[in-house]
């Protein structure tokens, strides 16, 4: 303990010292109590978790292996999951069990009610046992998925990290100081990291800020080296006496991580392109060229493919194949610059979480939905009757000879009950319905993005044109123009620029409603930032704003630091970019036209050999095979058009994988671009279901009454 006379020396000198540093006291910040507060507000997800492992995961404790046990605890640790290791391994068995005796019982109660264990659904509780499978493998392995998830983000906003930290340590040669600067002003979840390293110190685990630093690097050891050499780099630079090495080794320490993420950038575009190029061929390409071969296969071997098991094939395995394949290539991603985390700041959020947008595309496209169910309507319920209308008509019926009197929604009487609907009539409607479910999307999607996409628009342009603006800043700010003033000066010289609107309002809120600096950039309800929800923006400012606080020269270094960065990253992103271009490319062309074009002409030749099987009437024709072609009835019943998947349910099934396969390439082509970018996410989705689709729906409608026509004028004179 210090002497009396020195502690007096320090009471009365540290409030003027502080004062005259002007840092804000990390002592007056709870940062025990800000991260437990921060932790529960921003990982609902890992929270759900949490409650389902501390409910299910707790029935009955189980041993785990002492290198699991140390596997999980540490992914546990990086995702801050308050569980233990055994409760995530009970709660994957729990899952296992629970969906396996469900699916049990559901088989034995089918079994049961048609009274023979011969009609056991073995299809049914196969698909059962492979869901529980891969329940159990998912949720055991869901803490390693979210501490992998964890790092994607976190890693993202290492660069404006160590920037914070730099530029604060550039006058204020404080780590702890530091840290806690870069934990309020960065995003989550980086932001909970940093504070967790103050949480650390405060429950006792660790006794020095240091050391709890050093225990949440070695999380990064295997996976982002130049972070933690970075860190390193900042913190031998307290122990240098020099102030100008000291100021050197920490822009190396800046440098070390822009390296690393521009390297480990470029080696993504390598090594994504062969799994990138895999995803399209097996699961577009492939089952689209498949597709192909449906309608004869149905025709020929309609005793064995269902449209039940067309249904699984191309809705459930497909996707599910595409998903994983696009997940594991995600997995791959570095992080890096391109995650938008201010979409909530944006003062037109709400329309983003409105769900007016869908109700608004429900009432359009419920007549869609209503029209494709009409075959359905008609054959299985007693509206008709209702109304006076038959259950079927024939295209004669309607004035439509050249089509004969094959009937519109073409039902047969199997003996069992009614097949089809085979009809051309049936398909056409069916139509609608993937159509319907696309346009339901398509409008919800821009109805909820919309004014917001354009606000990103100007966003990238004011990003772009933003480096030259802060060389600007920094280089009128070393002239000696306090920030109050710069401002004006710059939206002067930037006219005819985005940089201008954004100057503009941050100098208006200055001269005009007599805020400060930060309050004119930042403040909630008038800041310019809300206007332009960008990091890069975000932290630029941010960064201006401290360190003019320690004058304008280190205002001008810092601005030319971020100036800097900005143009590391924007060559990283273009590099990126065409290095993928040609694969991203070919990807899109298939998703939105190569795959809508086929499926829609697949869908004509099953109408069409639907047309002609139901014209030729294979039983008469059997019945007068010749004898010296014994087996031509044989034969002839290869082709029995009661056991072919009606072309109503294949057109339902393959429109709505296409809807699915937009869905998943459509995430995976942002993601690459752009990070975990939800509104380019949402309205990139809405534009390629609307172009996709319609294409299909056109290309389906056109070869459909095309080849049914050709068939009926060909086979008009034989029937």
């Amino acid at each position: 303990m210090p002497p009396r006379d020195v502690r007096e020396i320090l009471e009365k000198h540290g409030a003027r010292i502080e004062s005259q540093i002007k840092t804000n006291p990390v002592e007056s910040v709870n940062y025990s109590r800000e991260y437990m507060m921060f932790r529960d507000e921003m990982a609902p997800e890992l929270s759900r978790f949490e409650r389902w492992c501390g409910s299910l995961g707790s029935l009955v404790k189980l041993n785990v292996s002492k290198k699991d046990e140390d596997k999980i605890r540490r992914n546990l640790e990086i995702a801050h999951l308050n569980i233990e290791p055994w409760q995530a391994l009970t709660l994957s068995i729990v899952t296992f069990l629970g969906v396996f005796v469900l699916g049990l019982l559901i088989a034995l109660s089918f079994a049961l009610i048609s009274g023979s264990i011969a009609n056991f659904p073995l299809l049914f509780f196969f698909l059962v046992i492979v869901f529980a499978l891969f329940l159990f493998y998912f949720v055991y392995g869901y803490p390693a998925r979210l501490a992998n998830k964890w790092r994607l983000k976190a890693s993202s906003q290492m660069v404006p990290a160590i920037l914070y930290i730099v530029v604060y340590m550039r006058h204020t040669p404080n780590l702890e100081k530091a840290i806690a600067f870069a934990s309020e002003h960065l995003q989550y979840p980086l932001a909970l990291d940093l504070r967790k390293v103050f949480y650390d110190v405060s429950v006792g685990k660790f006794s020095t800020i240091k050391e709890s630093l050093d225990n949440y690097l070695e999380g990064w050891r295997d996976y982002s080296t130049e972070f933690i050499e970075s860190f390193h780099l900042i913190e031998s630079s307290l122990f240098e006496p020099d102030n100008n090495r000291r100021i050197l080794i920490l822009e190396k320490g800046l440098q070390v991580v822009l390296d690393g993420v521009y390297d480990k950038k470029l080696k993504f575009t390598h090594n994504v392109r062969s799994p990138l190029t895999n995803v399209y061929m097996l699961g577009v390409v492939l089952p689209t060229l498949g597709l192909a071969l449906l309608p004869l296969a149905s025709a020929m071997v309609g005793d064995y493919i269902k449209w039940i098991h067309v249904l699984l094939l191309f809705n459930f395995i497909v996707p599910f194949f595409v998903f994983y394949l696009t997940d594991r290539i995600m997995m791959l991603r570095p992080g890096g610059y391109g995650e938008s985390t201010l979409l909530e700041r944006n003062p037109l959020y709400y329309k983003y979480k409105s769900k007016a947008p869908y109700f608004n595309a429900f009432l359009i496209c419920l007549p869609f939905f209503i029209l494709g169910l009409l075959p359905l309507i008609f054959q299985y319920t007693p509206i008709p009757e209702m109304i006076g209308l038959q259950k079927d008509y024939t295209f004669a019926q309607f004035g439509l000879g050249i089509f004969g009197e094959e009937s519109i929604f073409g039902f047969i009487d199997s003996g069992n009950g009614f097949a089809g609907p085979f009809g051309v009539g049936a398909l056409i409607l069916g139509m609608f319905i993937p159509f319907g479910l696309a346009l339901f999307f398509s409008m919800a999607y821009k109805g909820k993005t919309k004014e917001m996409i354009v606000e990103r628009e100007n966003t990238k342009m004011l990003e772009n044109e933003f480096n030259n603006s802060l060389f600007q800043l920094g280089n009128r700010m070393g002239n000696g123009i306090p920030p109050e003033l710069v401002f004006a000066r710059v939206a002067e010289s930037s006219k005819g620029l985005m940089t201008q609107d954004f100057f503009r309002r941050v100098n208006y809120n200055i001269q005009q409603m007599g805020m400060s600096v930060e309050k004119a950039i930042f403040d909630p309800n008038r800041g310019a930032l809300i206007y332009y929800p960008s990091d890069l923006i975000a932290t630029s400012m941010r960064v201006l704003v401290e360190s003019s606080k320690k004058g304008l020269q280190i205002a001008a270094v810092s601005l030319m630091s971020i100036s800097e960065y900005v143009k590391n990253i924007q060559k990283i992103t273009n590099r990126l970019k065409d290095m993928l271009a040609e694969i991203v490319s070919d990807m899109k062309s298939n998703m939105t036209f190569l795959a809508p074009l086929l499926s829609g002409i697949v869908v004509g030749l099953a109408a069409m050999i639907t047309s002609i099987l139901n014209k030729l009437d294979v039983t008469n024709l059997g019945d007068a095979g010749t004898a010296g072609v014994g087996s031509f009835d044989t034969i002839l019943q290869i082709f029995d058009l009661v056991k072919m998947i009606p072309p109503y349910y294949l057109q339902i099934i393959i429109g709505i994988y296409l809807i699915q396969i937009i869905f998943i390439l459509t995430g995976t082509l942002v993601a690459i671009d752009s990070g975990e970018d939800k509104l380019e996410k949402t309205n990139k989705i809405g534009k390629n279901l609307k172009a996709g689709v319609l294409l299909y729906f056109i290309t389906a409608l056109i070869s459909t009454l095309a080849l049914f026509l050709l068939s009926s004028i060909v086979l008009g004179g034989l029937v």
